[in-house]
C-alpha cells in the first residue's frame, strides 16, 4: 500500500514536470552534492552578519557530512533501487547518482544544513528551510528518488542537526560547571 502510493506519487510528479523548471531542479541537485552548497551558505551568512566564518562553516560541514554518512549506511541496509532502475516511465533528468535510493542523501544534507543554519542565523530560517524543501522535492522531480526517500532523508537530516544543536546547548553548561569550583584561585 505505502509502496504503491509512493510509486504513484513519484509518477505523478514526473508526469507533471514543467520544462522551464527542469534546469532549476537539475541545478539544485548538482550544487548540493556532498552538502557543499550549505557550507557555502554558512560562509555567506557569517559574512553578512559580520561574524567569524570558521565556526558556522565547520558546524555546518560536520552536520551535513554526518547526515550524509548516516544515509549512506541506511542506503546499504535498505537496498532500495532508484526509480529509473525499476520504472520505465521514470525518465530521469539526471543520472549522476550512485548507490541506492532510500533514504535521500540530498534531502538529509539539505535539512541538516538548513536546520543547523537556521539555529545559527535565525532570521534566515524560512528561506533556508524553503531551499531544503525545494532541493528535496527536486530529487523526485528529476526522477532519482521516490517521495518516501526524500521524506525519510529530511527526517534523518533534521534529527542529525537537532543532535548537534543539543550537544552545542549542553556544552556551555558543562564548561560553566567546571569553571565554578569553590576553590580559591591559585596564588601567583
Amino acid at each position: 500500500m505505502v509502496e504503491d502510493l509512493d510509486r504513484d506519487l513519484f509518477l505523478w510528479v514526473v508526469d507533471h514536470r514543467a520544462a522551464p523548471l527542469d534546469w532549476f531542479f537539475v541545478g539544485l541537485s548538482v550544487v548540493t552534492y556532498a552538502g557543499l552548497l550549505w557550507i557555502g551558505i554558512a560562509v555567506v551568512l557569517a559574512l553578512l552578519e559580520r561574524r567569524p566564518v570558521l565556526v558556522p562553516a565547520a558546524l555546518t560541514a560536520g552536520t551535513v557530512w554526518a547526515a550524509d554518512l548516516l544515509t549512506l549506511g541506511l542506503k546499504a541496509l535498505a537496498g532500495r533501487a532508484r526509480p529509473y532502475e525499476t520504472l520505465p516511465a521514470a525518465d530521469p533528468l539526471l543520472r549522476a547518482d550512485v548507490g541506492q535510493s532510500f533514504p535521500s542523501g540530498h534531502a538529509a544534507t539539505s535539512f541538516a544544513g538548513a536546520v543547523i543554519l537556521a539555529y545559527l542565523f535565525r532570521r534566515f530560517a524560512v528561506p533556508l528551510l524553503v531551499l531544503a524543501a525545494l532541493v528535496s522535492f527536486g530529487r523526485v522531480y528529476v526522477g532519482v528518488h521516490y517521495p518516501l526517500d526524500v521524506l525519510v532523508g529530511a527526517i534523518v537530516g533534521t534529527l542529525v542537526a537537532f543532535a548537534v544543536i543539543g550537544v552545542m546547548r549542553l556544552r556551555p553548561r558543562i564548561s560553566a560547571g567546571r569553571r565554578r569550583s569553590g576553590a580559591a584561585p591559585p596564588a601567583g
